[in-house]
């Protein structure tokens, strides 16, 4: 069973070729999320193989709190799969003690890198750029589904700059993981977007325009999926390029 948690489409893309190759179910951890089910998810024979995107040099929160919540019931091996704009640290390690946790066995870890999507504090990112990123990252993940499907070794992961992903990651999130500061401008058409794509069911429609209440994660969904570039964050994402990937 294959588990992703998605917000601007890098892990949903990594994840649906992955179930391609290895002909397994997929599961989205934000409808799951959204939907507030199940609390138990049950693989007979097949591993379970988490994919998602790097927040802060960890899993984010929620995939964490997500994990913690359910039980996994059938085969107890697994592999995370995670993609970045940069590096993941030591996210595997503390995904490793969370697995121990959950009596989970993890079998393998790697790192995809792909477009950067954190606006907030990059300039974004030119499409043609991210289409060459993306073009490389799939040759990776093909050879990581294929690595899965024919129940191989992974490469050898060493992780590197491990305060990143502890007490950094603390930090990060009480400073900037806000909701507060999310608007929209006058291009705003009201459709309802970024209510349907939020995970964490966050967003509201009130007066035809969406409206954020306090729990978030900055998947970045909402502003780098709307239609018409209406969605700002405070002062820090005018002008800057949006990045989302479709998937077929």
């Amino acid at each position: 069973m294959i588990l992703f948690f998605s917000g601007t489409g890098n892990s949903q893309y990594a994840a649906r070729i992955i179930a391609e190759k290895t002909n397994d179910e997929i599961v989205s951890i934000n409808t799951l999320l959204k939907q507030k089910t199940p609390k138990t998810l049950h693989s007979p024979s097949k591993p379970y193989i988490f994919v998602c995107p790097t927040y802060a040099w960890q899993i984010p929160h929620v995939v964490k709190d997500f994990i913690e919540a359910t039980d996994f019931t059938g085969n107890n091996e697994c592999y995370l799969i995670m993609t970045c704009g940069g590096f993941t640290a030591n996210a595997v390690g503390h995904f490793h003690r969370l697995c121990d946790k959950k009596g989970l066995v993890l079998k393998g870890f790697a790192e995809i890198i792909m477009p950067d999507n954190y606006i907030f504090m990059t300039n974004g990112m030119e499409k043609e750029i991210a289409r060459q990123i993306v073009q490389k990252a799939t040759v990776q993940i093909n050879e990581i589904a294929d690595i899965i499907k024919n129940e191989t070794a992974f490469p050898d992961f060493i992780p590197n700059r491990k305060i990143m992903s502890g007490i950094i990651n603390g930090i990060f999130y009480s400073l900037f993981i806000k909701a507060k500061g999310f608007h929209t401008n006058e291009k705003c058409i009201g459709c309802g977007k970024c209510v349907q794509l939020c995970p964490l069911n966050n967003i509201e429609m009130h007066n035809n325009k969406p409206c954020w209440n306090k729990k978030c994660t900055h998947c970045m969904a909402c502003i780098s999926s709307c239609p018409t570039g209406a969605i700002e964050y405070r002062k820090k994402t005018q002008g800057k390029i949006r990045y989302y990937l479709e998937t077929p």
